[in-house]
């Protein structure tokens, strides 16, 4: 949004700015952030930064935590929901240091730069742009427990099919099936004009949207797709566009969550990635000749990304939850493999992009529960990885399927290799095969041990607490 600190004064003072805010990407993915008065905001802020904790950001021990954040102007926008008006920017984390501090390299922003800087160097491309699209569930009520004694969940939406018998209010009746909320039009989308108010939002704050409709779950599940944008700057604007869909749902009473699987039987939530690489502004993955119309670079960067996919599968779903979505069934990959127009396999090809400059293609698994400054990077140092070796996924086994994955025999099914069906097998995946991340120094070492970690503790406090089926399956055993 600025260039330099007189542009940010400029704005501040038009807009009567009384406090800065700035905010920090954690190893795991949540924004942190402090503010200032804006009284304390001068040039000397943006030279030598502002210190924090870096261990309660997952990114350093308590004997070493003390680090600095620099921020960021270009990042800066106008927070809508505080009473107190506020500008907020990323900050960028630097280690201190003697006579300069230097970036830190596990700061996940610095990896996703580094990520398109090697990009360059190898000469293959110059852009790799990227589409997200955003699938979140929108309810009415949610509540949670685990103690030793007690341990569930429940959640409502007003327009859920269990409730169409609900007695307690005035209940007019357009209640949405189970499983059939796609593109379901109002007086059952009771959420439109909530999402039309948050695409406004975003496009307020410069995330350009392509459109926005109710999803397959009936119990508020809805999408927003954006348009496509270079893939440092697409991390941040996922970053931003969580932040303004959680806090518009909030603050008008509801809530929204990006829970990769929050309801049993319903279609789960991921975060499809379009993709494609440019070299000069000119795009590389088209060749009217070859399959799909796709180029020799984009098949080898689907090789890529296919080869190491159970790995980039420990970053683009990290969590415990991500893998009770990748089920069959639910329109969710399963199947390592690539197809044209076919939902049930982890790379689509979209039939309709037929433009040299339109020609892309998706990856089906990963969800927004990621990092998707780790997310991002880990799925173009994969595909990356396939160009430079020229990995030929149709050599590989790879595909493609255009057929349904789920109604292949058994025996059919077998011949295909399957994505991790846990957090901790694409741990496994990530232990066994990551040298491709650390080209270029793009992921350090470091970080990989520090995540398999910190992702290992979460699966494992997930899998020794008591389910509350188990009590179903085993109680009267």
């Amino acid at each position: 949004m600025f260039k330099s600190y007189d542009e940010v004064t400029a704005f501040c003072s038009q807009k009567k700015i009384q406090m800065i805010d700035f905010k920090m990407i954690d190893l795991l993915g949540r924004w942190r952030h402090l503010g200032i008065p804006i009284g304390r905001f001068t040039p000397d802020t943006l030279r030598y930064g502002i210190g924090f904790d870096g261990s309660n950001y997952g990114f350093a021990p308590i004997e070493k935590s003390d680090m600095v954040f620099i921020p960021n102007i270009a990042t800066a926008v106008f927070d809508p929901f505080t009473e107190v008006p506020t500008l907020s920017m990323i900050g960028d984390v630097f280690v201190i240091a003697e006579p300069d501090n230097y970036r830190f390299e596990q700061d996940p922003r610095a990896i996703a730069i580094k990520a398109e800087e090697y990009m360059v160097s190898t000469g293959i491309a110059d852009e790799m742009r990227i589409g997200p699209e955003y699938e979140f569930n929108i309810f009415d009520n949610v509540t949670y427990t685990c103690e030793p004694q007690r341990t569930g969940f429940s959640i409502d939406a007003d327009q859920a099919i269990w409730n169409s018998g609900n007695e307690e209010y005035q209940n007019l009746g357009y209640k949405i099936p189970l499983k059939g909320g796609y593109h379901i039009a109002p007086p059952q989308d009771i959420l439109y004009d909530l999402r039309s108010r948050m695409c406004i939002l975003m496009e307020e704050n410069d995330i350009p949207v392509k459109y926005h409709h109710h999803e397959v779950g009936g119990p508020g599940q809805v999408e927003i797709e954006v348009e496509f944008g270079p893939m440092r700057e697409m991390a941040d604007k996922t970053m931003l566009a969580k932040y303004l869909i959680q806090n518009l749902a909030f603050q008008e009473g509801k809530t929204a969550t990006f829970m990769p699987k929050p309801l049993y039987g319903e279609a789960g939530n991921g975060m499809h990635v379009h993709m494609h690489l440019f070299k000069n502004n000119q795009p590389l993955f088209y060749d009217e000749n070859g399959y799909a119309a796709l180029s020799k670079e984009a098949l080898y960067f689907i090789g890529g990304l296919l080869k190491h996919a159970p790995a980039v599968l420990a970053f683009t779903n990290p969590s415990t939850n991500s893998y009770k979505r990748l089920v069959p069934g639910y329109e969710a990959p399963v199947s390592i493999c690539f197809a044209t127009s076919n939902r049930s396999a982890v790379i689509r090809i979209p039939a309709y992009a037929k433009a040299p400059d339109q020609k892309r293609f998706e990856f089906r698994s990963s969800d927004a529960t990621c990092n998707p400054y780790l997310g991002f990077a880990a799925i173009l140092m994969a595909g990356l990885d396939g160009i430079k070796n020229q990995v030929d996924p149709i050599a590989e086994g790879f595909g493609p399927y255009d057929v349904n994955l789920y109604k292949l025999s058994p025996e059919e099914q077998s011949k295909i290799k399957s994505l991790p069906k846990s957090l901790n097998e694409a741990l496994d995946a990530l232990e066994k095969d990551h040298e491709f991340l650390l080209a270029g120094g793009v992921f350090p070492p470091r970080l990989i041990e520090i995540w398999v970690a910190a992702k290992r503790a979460e699966a494992n406090k997930v899998n020794g607490i008591p389910h509350p089926i188990e009590f179903e399956l085993y109680y009267d055993l």
